[in-house]
């Protein structure tokens, strides 16, 4: 197994400097199981409920950077429609497909590269640009949650209008994520800050 020294950009590269597949596809996996575990810190709403996945997004691909944060989710999202019950409420496999919420889901790919994209360019140091970093990742979700969760329920014999579509898939959640993004943007740049006095 090859193994390489690279320059820290993002918190795992400052921990630890040698990089191989196997360890990226391990954070990875300790990436998907922290956002599953945060999916179950939810509150139940129709069609999509409020959970604790959000800034867990942010600060897993904050941490691991872009590609290893992007497969991250990616591992999440595959290892959940094959069944394991780490989706909001314990639930998953196949039929998760048909559920409102999993555009979100998909959504959060993006959202992980964001935000591990800007913190590979030192943005998570300060908390004035990693607030605006994961600003910007955390519109991702709408812009794919929202037309996803649409689509489903006229598929399901349920279509909204475009004003009741953001009534359900944008009103109920930006207090929310606002709370969410000012919550990880402290988070950051003082693990960095930790992290340098310890050094």
């Amino acid at each position: 197994m090859k193994t390489v020294a690279v320059k820290p950009t993002v918190l795992v590269d400052y921990l630890s400097a040698r990089k191989s597949w196997v360890a990226d596809c391990a954070l990875a996996l300790l990436g998907a199981a922290v956002v599953g575990l945060s999916a179950q810190l939810s509150v139940p709403m129709w069609p999509v409920p409020i959970t604790a996945q959000t800034l867990a997004v942010l600060l897993v691909g904050a941490a691991l950077g872009a590609r290893r944060g992007a497969l991250s989710i990616t591992f999440y999202l595959l290892i959940g429609v094959a069944g394991v019950p780490w989706f909001a409420g314990m639930t998953g496999g196949p039929a998760s497909f048909m559920k409102p919420s999993f555009g979100y889901i998909i959504a959060f790919i993006g959202s992980a590269w964001v935000s591990g994209r800007m913190a590979e360019r030192r943005w998570d140091r300060s908390f004035g640009k990693t607030l605006g970093a994961f600003a910007a990742a955390a519109v991702i979700p709408y812009t794919i949650g929202v037309p996803y969760m649409a689509m489903v329920l006229a598929a399901l014999g349920k279509p909204l209008s475009f004003a009741e579509a953001i009534n359900l898939g944008v009103t109920p959640f930006l207090i929310g994520d606002t709370v969410k993004c000012i919550i990880a943007a402290a988070i950051m740049p003082a693990a960095w800050k930790l992290l340098s006095k310890l050094s």
